[in-house]
């Protein structure tokens, strides 16, 4: 007996030391009417698109560099960092391509990458950021690099599953597309149900069905990015939004430089349609991500830094607008009056 006590003591102790340990997540990231909190505390949510995140060599080198740029991105008021579990396009992206994705395709997960994203999620917590993990991209559905719906509902729940643990997390089930969304808010919440869940329902001015804006956490569509009068029109649509299904409303991808390939503006635009569409979301009630350019240009393009990271310091026309953001409190305290 004595024996058999001392082999499980053992075995726990080998299973212990194989397996990654993280500590429980100490910020709890929640919806509250119209906004979100963190600890019962007011959550100003502001995001940058980092959809290569998870692929990119100098944010995934090592705790202390990530945590440097997390930190970066917190100064200029960014909490919110939206990352990418498929970036195995073909469209020439930095840090894209074959593989990279989270799922087999079966529908089970690439142990290195699940143990980088658990990694991400603690540093993050750290600084008090939040991570927006998007699941699914159309991006990758166009190419055909699709799990079938068995292998997709394996992956939802596995990962539902795996990342328990971390409160600074939010799914958004998909980018620009609303196959099954449905389906798998519901597989995350058998699992998990206080995540909190989103979906971007489709390209720009799609501000998804109502069948799914009234089960959703919270909404988070891509709005208009009319040349001319984005900045009133999309205050307008998040507004509306807001008024109907009386929960937050994340503009999400709001405005974009990015390139006409890519969904991009036609016509030159200027850092004051960033700045000016942003103040009437924040206006209007709602939450900003801020999109980034330099994705769709590929490396050695005057868009993108040498490191692939979206932060300050690089861009003239984007550090105008993170300046800006470095300023929301100020902006929002006028606002609130």
């Amino acid at each position: 007996m004595y024996t058999l006590k001392k082999f499980f003591l053992a075995a726990l102790l080998i299973c212990a030391i194989s397996e990654p340990v993280f500590a429980q997540g100490k910020n709890i990231l929640q919806v509250e009417g119209t906004g979100f909190v963190m600890n019962n505390e007011p959550f100003e949510y502001t995001g940058v698109s980092f959809f290569n995140a998870l692929y990119n060599k100098e944010f995934t080198k090592d705790s202390e560099t990530r945590r440097k740029w997390i930190r970066a991105f917190k100064e200029t008021g960014i909490n919110v960092l939206r990352v990418w579990c498929q970036w195995d396009n073909a469209n020439r992206f930095i840090d894209a391509g074959e593989g990279k994705t989270l799922y087999h395709d079966d529908g089970s997960l690439k142990p290195e990458l699940v143990s980088r994203l658990h990694h991400i999620l603690t540093d993050a917590d750290a600084e008090g950021t939040v991570i927006l993990l998007v699941l699914f991209s159309r991006e990758s559905w166009k190419n055909n690099l699709r799990l079938s719906d068995e292998a997709s509902n394996k992956a939802v729940t596995n990962l539902s599953k795996e990342l328990l643990e971390h409160r600074n997390l939010v799914f958004q089930v998909w980018n620009e597309y609303d196959y099954r969304a449905i389906d798998y808010l519901k597989l995350i919440k058998s699992v998990d149900p206080e995540r909190l869940v989103t979906n971007s329902p489709g390209y720009s001015g799609n501000l998804g069905t109502d069948e799914e804006n009234r089960v959703m956490d919270f909404l988070s569509p891509h709005t208009t990015r009319d040349d001319n009068r984005h900045w009133e029109i999309a205050s307008e649509e998040i507004g509306s939004l807001l008024a109907r299904y009386r929960k937050p409303v994340v503009d999400d991808e709001p405005a974009r430089k990015g390139t006409p390939k890519f969904g991009g503006p036609k016509s030159p635009t200027s850092p004051n349609n960033h700045i000016l569409h942003m103040y009437n979301i924040w206006k209007a009630g709602g939450y900003v991500i801020y999109h980034h350019d330099m994705f769709q240009t590929g490396y050695g393009s005057e868009a993108v830094p040498e490191n692939g990271i979206p932060a300050p310091g690089f861009s003239a026309y984007h550090d105008q607008v993170y300046d800006f953001l470095s300023s929301k409190q100020r902006y929002l305290k006028l606002l609130r009056k």
